[in-house]
């Protein structure tokens, strides 16, 4: 009894996306399901009210035109549902892109001046501590990395008062792109850079307004050192986003799914995974950020899926916490 009871007192919290998961209509049902399959936390999928696949095409719709208190309004269901099932709202997705190079200005200044600052009050509505936030993808257009960052920078800076006043961190995030059908590094992907430019951002405002979030499926499609960009972030790494592909298409499937042979060598460094979390000590939410996964399967299987998740969640957590442990016995 005692040795099962240290085990899910050090058992590091779970999350996952709340799309497909969680009906507007009722809310409750789909935190519910949350908590029975064994997850303690979520990633509110905001992005989901104002879809990528519709801004490409400059299309919006009218859910961020409503007012912070018809916005509170329609939220209030999710944050009670999540408060009474003993789920945490830790980290949601501001829709994206947040920035169109060709999409004009009128849809860019919607994006900037309406669309993030409702993002941001909503996440404090719903005592979510970490918001991301896609970097643009300019360097194409503008010529260089460090223009591109300036663009986002300017971003950026124009939320970081409102962050500072809401107790919001922004965490960016590596991302891709393509150039000539090819995937390539996007911004942030270069975790030196990354740094540096938090560190002076949250020393600018005297707040921890900016931080990371590290993608796993991101990062294995550019072929991205995961140990070594983790332990270069250090601290700076808030928020994870755990997803599976083949190294070539962004699938977001279940961590373990592919192999680089039939001899099972993963696809994905998930053994460097590990060890850079363990090295900064991590201790936030193993975040899994696998929506597509639930449309793939029979509706009928969502429950299983979901259980099978929030178990490769506890895998995870187990091989972290066993670490920080042996350490503390160490020191004893």
């Amino acid at each position: 009894m005692s040795e099962h009871m240290d085990q899910a007192k050090n058992m590091m919290d779970i999350g996952v996306q709340t799309k497909n998961i969680i009906n507007d209509q009722n809310p409750l049902e789909g935190f519910e399901l949350l908590q029975q399959v064994g997850f303690t936390c979520c990633d509110f999928s905001l992005n989901s009210y104002l879809l990528n696949s519709s801004l490409y095409r400059f299309e919006t719709n009218d859910f961020f035109d409503k007012s912070d208190t018809e916005l509170e309004t329609f939220f209030s269901p999710h944050k009670k549902a999540a408060k009474m099932t003993g789920i945490r709202i830790n980290q949601m997705h501001m829709p994206y892109p947040n920035y169109i190079p060709n999409g004009g200005d009128e849809l860019n200044n919607y994006l900037k001046n309406i669309v993030a600052p409702k993002s941001m009050q909503i996440c404090a509505f719903m005592d979510c501590q970490y918001i991301v936030l896609h970097g643009f993808k300019l360097a194409h257009y503008l010529g260089s990395e460090q223009a591109e960052w300036q663009k986002t920078l300017e971003f950026i800076e124009f939320l970081a008062p409102l962050a500072k006043e809401l107790g919001v961190t922004i965490c960016i995030e590596n991302i891709y792109t393509n150039v000539g059908n090819h995937i390539v590094e996007g911004p942030c992907c270069n975790a030196k850079k990354a740094a540096t430019r938090i560190d002076a951002i949250n020393e600018k405002y005297g707040a921890e307004v900016l931080g990371f979030c590290f993608d796993t499926g991101h990062a294995n499609l550019v072929g991205i050192d995961f140990e070594d960009f983790m332990v270069t972030l250090g601290d700076r790494l808030k928020v994870l986003h755990i997803h599976d592909n083949d190294g070539i298409g962004d699938l977001h499937q279940i961590p373990f799914t592919f192999t680089r042979s039939r001899e099972n060598t993963s696809s994905t460094d998930w053994e460097g995974f590990i060890k850079g979390l363990k090295k900064i000590q991590f201790n936030g939410v193993l975040n899994f950020e696998t929506a597509p996964v639930l449309t793939t399967f029979p509706n009928a299987m969502k429950e299983d899926v979901l259980r099978f998740i929030a178990s490769i969640g506890r895998y995870f957590s187990k091989a972290l916490t066993e670490t920080k442990l042996q350490k503390s016995s160490e020191i004893i």
